[in-house]
C-alpha cells in the first residue's frame, strides 16, 4: 500500500477540530440527552426469552413462538447501550475535492460525528478502515480517547494516485468480525467501488441498523466549461486530457453521472440501509442535522410493533 502519512501533530489538530465541531456545533443543534445519527424509539431488539406475565405483549415474537410452541418475547436494548461500527473507505478516489472540502474530509467528519455521539453516553465504537490493498481492524471500545485515536488514525494517512481501489465488499464482510452485537453500522464511502458491495450491505442490514454515508464532489456530477483539462484516474494513475468546452461531451458526462448516482441510491435503498449524502460544496453539519430531523419525524409516525 502506498499512503502518505501526515505528522502526529497535524493528525491531533484534525481530531481536535472535528471533536469541537461535533460536541459544540452538531451536538448543540441536535440537542437531547441521548443523541443518535439514527434516532428511534429509544430501544433495539435484543435476545429472545419465554414470556412471563407482565411482559409487554408488543414484544412477542410471533414467528419464534410458532416455531417453538411457546410464547417468546424479545428483550430490548436501550439506545445508549448500542454499539456503533464504522466502515470507512480510504480509496484514492476519496482524496478528491474541488469545493469547500475534499471527500476525505467529509469521511472524517462523518466518522467523528458517529463516533463522538455514539460514545457520549457510554456506547462502544469499532471500525474497519478500508485501504487499497488491505484493511485495518479497530476493536470495539468506549471512551473519548478511543474515538480521538480512531480519528487520528483516519487523518494520518492519505492515499496516493495509482494504488488501486479498496475492496468495499470484502470490507463490509469484515464488519461482522467487529460488530458482533446488533447495533449501528455506518458505511462511509463514495460507493464507486466495483464488486458486490450491495449484497454485503444487504446482509449487514438484516442484523444491524445500517447508515450509508455517500461523499460526493460537484465535479463528479457535472463538468465546468474550462477548456482542456488533464484528468487522472486515482485508482490506476492513468491520465486523460478532456476538452470540457465540448457541450455535447459535458451533457453526456452529466447524464452518465446522474445515472451512476441513481444506481448507487437504488442499491443502498434496496439493501435496506438509510442513505445520507454529504457534498463537498455544502455544510456537512447542517446536512447531518437535517437528516436526523427527518429521521425523527419519520420515527414519530412509524407504527410500533404489533401484537
Amino acid at each position: 500500500m502506498s499512503y502518505q502519512r501526515i505528522s502526529p501533530t497535524e493528525a491531533e489538530r484534525v481530531a481536535r477540530t472535528l471533536e469541537l465541531a461535533v460536541t459544540r456545533r452538531l451536538d448543540g443543534l441536535l440537542r437531547g440527552q441521548y443523541l443518535g445519527v439514527l434516532p428511534g424509539p429509544g430501544w433495539d431488539v435484543g435476545e429472545a426469552r419465554t414470556y412471563v406475565p407482565g411482559d409487554d405483549v408488543r414484544r412477542i415474537d410471533w414467528s419464534l413462538t410458532a416455531r417453538t410452541n411457546e410464547v417468546q418475547v424479545r428483550d430490548t436494548i436501550v439506545e445508549w447501550e448500542l454499539e456503533a461500527t464504522l466502515a470507512v473507505d480510504l480509496s484514492p478516489t476519496i482524496a478528491f475535492g474541488t469545493a469547500l472540502y475534499e471527500k476525505r474530509d467529509l469521511a472524517l467528519a462523518a466518522a467523528a460525528a458517529v463516533g463522538f455521539l455514539a460514545t457520549k453516553t457510554g456506547g462502544r465504537l469499532g471500525g474497519v478502515l478500508l485501504e487499497a490493498g488491505g484493511e485495518v481492524i479497530v476493536p470495539q471500545r468506549s471512551g473519548r480517547r478511543h474515538v480521538v485515536g480512531l480519528i487520528k488514525q483516519l487523518a494520518g494517512s492519505r492515499p496516493v494516485d495509482g494504488t488501486g481501489r479498496s475492496d468495499l465488499a470484502a470490507g463490509l464482510r469484515s464488519v461482522g468480525r467487529v460488530a458482533r452485537r446488533r447495533g449501528l453500522v455506518c458505511v462511509i464511502s463514495d460507493f464507486l467501488a466495483d464488486g458486490p458491495w450491495e449484497r454485503e450491505l444487504r446482509a449487514l442490514s438484516q442484523r444491524h441498523e445500517v447508515l450509508a454515508v455517500e461523499v460526493v464532489d460537484p465535479r463528479e456530477l457535472e463538468l465546468p466549461d474550462v477548456g482542456d483539462v488533464a484528468f487522472v484516474d486515482p485508482a490506476s494513475g492513468e491520465r486523460l486530457t478532456v476538452a470540457t468546452s465540448n457541450s455535447a461531451l459535458r451533457a453526456r458526462y452529466a447524464a452518465a453521472a446522474a445515472k451512476q448516482r441513481q444506481g448507487i441510491a437504488t442499491a443502498i435503498a434496496s439493501a435496506g440501509a438509510s442513505h445520507l449524502s454529504l457534498r463537498t460544496d455544502r455544510d456537512w453539519v447542517r446536512d447531518i442535522v437535517e437528516f436526523v430531523a427527518l429521521r425523527r419525524r419519520l420515527a414519530v409516525h412509524r407504527p410500533g410493533p404489533s401484537a
